[in-house]
């Protein structure tokens, strides 16, 4: 391990406040650039390999294990333990007994991304299949080997025996080790009945967290190889419009004269430096002097939502039952409401890491890209170069939660790497990663809602402005003059159907989304965590609240009166038995104390499963502070392959939701992004988390559905309403932030 220091001529404050230098390195002498997982032999290549063929997808080798190779990647989630789980079960393999290969796009199926929690739901029927039909090519081989039938054939722990003659036996190893299957995966070989399951739904540890916990895990930020020279990006500090790049008028390269080793490098609006040494190329980046343009596009964080009203918009209705209009003449209560929603970054703890080594001919990259195959068809852009040359290979960085900057790290270094010839390794400063993120983008929503005297609803509206979301790396677009790119016709980033009311019977429902054209004068937008279903829950869920309390009905008592269907109730009660919920009408133990309690509940999804949330909160009148105490999370997926990990992300998802809902905003001015530290950007501290409980529903007779993103937007709506429950006052923009709520209690008083 080695420690580097601050060099002279560069305060040790600013040292500290980089954020993005690695402070303490490790050296990975033995790791060669390109390294092969697992040891496994495959005759890979530029081009995908065939996803109908037995080979893609696993390998069977002499000492009785297997290596599967799947197209998601670990992001910190357990997806990666829990397909081995499933590969297992299907071969009648012992967990120590399967491993999985490095994604890596010469030689890993292509899947897509590892995104919208995809990797069981999408990703696992496939290993599924795989692996049921290897155990039948292997048993097919055994049943020759062995002289009896297939039908009398078991499978313990690889090793093939006879039913009424156990001496009889083979193992998987001396049946096909190390060689090729040669037989196409047909998808009809016969699955494993879930009666029969011993290993997937079982609480199986990661197999990842040992190496994590002890150090010996090899993160991106982790990699080196031998003659690499360090690189890192020069931009202003903070984005303006996604439109408008970054405009270098001068660049004086003179201003390094006192870092012999550092380099400027320039293509065309991209500019970065590289150097021997890490510091010395985090110095030259802090140093180098440019005179950039300024841009002042932006409406400023808080005007941003009135730009987006308006401004003009595609407008497509996406949902239209009954008549709304006519419903809410007759409701006994009407609610009407609009809420604003903040562009928030991904903000991962380690900033987005990269390293490549481009020749004329060839770009091997190593990046934490969500997409390896995407990111391959980026770099080639990126590079000028056919597709086939390049390869990209996937080590985990720090949590992403979405599109963060890791495809743009990850081009920056072969541009860099292009432009001098020899590998380089960037990794984002602090102010690089905040600044230049792919945020979670604004939103802003107008909500009307009715209730009967019985307390049904009758009605229900939402009209939602979005912008469109970026699609061109900044690092593409700087040195290729790419222009910006947008999702454009709306269809992709749209309102949720799922998470706007449809968990409720509602006879009369309008869904009005608002595409809004083009994108000037916003700011870089992508998929961050149950993309905008914080902002989506936030208002509904609130509306649904507030429409309880017309009725005078309790919130989980007027969730039950209204929804039919049973995975919701399920979830509704569980997390309502965990916290001991009381029924009571919300706002009916208000206090004068300085610290008041609340109590909120909320039901919430993203995709495809059924999640709800209680909040304990406390709130200081005083100070305007909110304090998450307890959070509840309630998460039906299906069936759950392994249940731990599905806790593990419920709890994360519960943290998380706190954190964004309390104190994440990206603040930016009329020329660019202002928030670029933990101090501009505050996130939840270790010492503010809330005590968690999560539930699982596990459903065994269900396909697998979504588990990393659909308890974290009732999880928000749920502090929400507590913050009603305690105050009587509602906030209708987050984050809930101190002053928001001293202004609130004082309009209010």
């Amino acid at each position: 391990m080695t420690k580097t220091l601050p060099s002279a001529g560069f305060p040790r404050r600013a040292f500290l406040k980089a954020g993005g230098a690695l402070i303490v390195g490790f050296s990975l002498r033995g790791l060669s650039f390109a390294q092969e997982a697992g040891g496994v032999a495959f005759a890979g290549g530029p081009n995908q390999p065939d996803l109908e063929q037995l080979d893609t997808w696993l390998a069977i080798h002499a000492d009785n294990t297997a290596t599967i190779f799947f197209g998601y990647v670990e992001i910190g989630q357990g997806s990666a333990t829990s397909l081995l789980q499933i590969a297992a079960e299907e071969l009648d393999l012992n967990m120590n007994q399967v491993k999985s290969a490095r994604m890596d796009t010469n030689r890993s199926p292509n899947q897509g991304s590892t995104a919208a929690s995809a990797s069981i739901s999408r990703g696992g029927p496939k290993v599924r299949a795989a692996a049921a039909e290897a155990r039948r090519a292997l048993l097919t081989i055994a049943s020759q080997k062995l002289n009896a039938p297939v039908d009398r054939l078991i499978v313990s722990g690889g090793v093939v025996s006879v039913a009424d003659g156990p001496q009889k036996s083979v193992s998987y190893g001396k049946l096909v080790g190390d060689k090729p299957f040669h037989v196409p995966l047909t998808g009809t070989a016969p699955l494993k009945p879930v009666s029969a399951y011993k290993i997937v739904g079982t609480r199986v540890p990661r197999n990842d967290i040992p190496d994590k916990v002890s150090g010996k895990y090899v993160y991106m930020q982790h990699v080196r190889v031998p003659g690499m020279l360090h690189g890192r990006v020069v931009r202003p500090r903070g984005q303006s419009g996604y439109a408008d790049g970054a405009k270098p008028l001068e660049v004086d390269a003179n201003s390094l004269r006192n870092i012999p080793y550092a380099r400027v490098v320039r293509r065309r609006d991209f500019i970065g430096v590289v150097a021997p040494d890490e510091w010395d190329a985090v110095r030259a980046a802090e140093q180098l002097k440019v005179t950039w343009q300024e841009m002042p596009t932006l409406p400023g964080h808080a005007d941003v939502h009135q730009q987006m009203r308006a401004d003009k918009s595609i407008d497509v209705v996406l949902q239209q039952t009954g008549d709304v209009s006519s419903a809410l003449g007759k409701a006994a209560h009407v609610v009407s409401q609009t809420y604003r929603g903040p562009y928030q970054a991904h903000a991962p703890f380690g900033p987005s890491c990269a390293l490549a080594q481009v020749t004329p001919d060839s770009a091997l990259v190593m990046c934490s890209s969500q997409n390896a195959f995407d990111t391959r068809r980026k770099l080639a852009e990126a590079l000028e170069m056919p597709v086939g040359k390049v390869r990209v290979q996937y080590y985990e960085g720090s949590g992403t939660f979405g599109r963060s900057c890791y495809d743009d790290a990850a081009q920056a270094a072969a541009i860099l790497s292009q432009e001098v010839g020899k590998p380089v390794r960037v990794q984002f400063m602090r102010w690089d990663e905040l600044g230049w993120d792919n945020y979670g983008p604004a939103h802003l929503g107008d909500v009307r809602a009715g209730v009967d005297a019985g307390g049904r609803i009758v009605a229900y509206e939402y009209r939602g402005w979005q912008h469109g979301w970026s699609t061109t790396e900044t690092s593409q677009q700087l040195a290729l003059g790419t222009p910006p790119g947008d999702s454009g016709d709306g269809t992709a980033r749209q309102l949720n159907k799922l998470n706007l009311g449809s968990m409720y019977d509602i006879p009369n429902v309008l869904l009005l989304n608002h595409q809004l054209q083009g994108i000037n004068g916003y700011l870089k937008g992508a998929n961050l965590r149950s993309p905008l279903d914080i902002s989506f829950s936030f208002a509904s869920e609130q509306t649904i609240d507030e429409l309880a309390f017309l009725a005078g009905i309790d919130p989980h008592v007027f969730r039950q009166m209204n929804t039919t269907d049973s995975r919701w109730l399920a979830v509704l009660d569980a997390v309502a038995r965990a916290a001991e919920w009381t029924p009571r009408r919300a706002a009916s133990n208000l206090s004068d104390a300085r610290i008041v309690r609340g109590r909120g509940i909320a039901l919430g999804t993203h995709l495809s499963s059924y999640a709800a949330a209680v909040a304990e909160i406390e709130v200081n009148k005083d100070t305007g502070a909110i304090v998450a105490k307890h959070m509840y999370g309630a998460l039906d997926a299906g069936l759950a392959v392994n249940p731990a990990f599905i806790e593990n992300q419920i709890s994360g998802m519960l943290v998380q939701g706190t954190s964004r809902i309390l104190n994440e905003e990206v603040t930016f001015s009329r020329t660019n992004v202002t928030s670029l530290d933990w101090n501009s950007y505050p996130v939840l501290r270790f010492e503010e988390y809330p005590e968690v409980t999560p539930i699982v529903i596990q459903r065994i007779d269900q396909k697998s559905t979504g588990a990393g993103e659909e308890a974290l937007c009732s999880a928000a709506a749920a502090i929400a309403n507590a913050f009603f429950d305690a105050t009587g006052v509602r906030l209708r923009e987050y984050p809930m932030t101190p002053d928001r709520v001293l202004a609130a209690l004082r309009q209010n008083a």
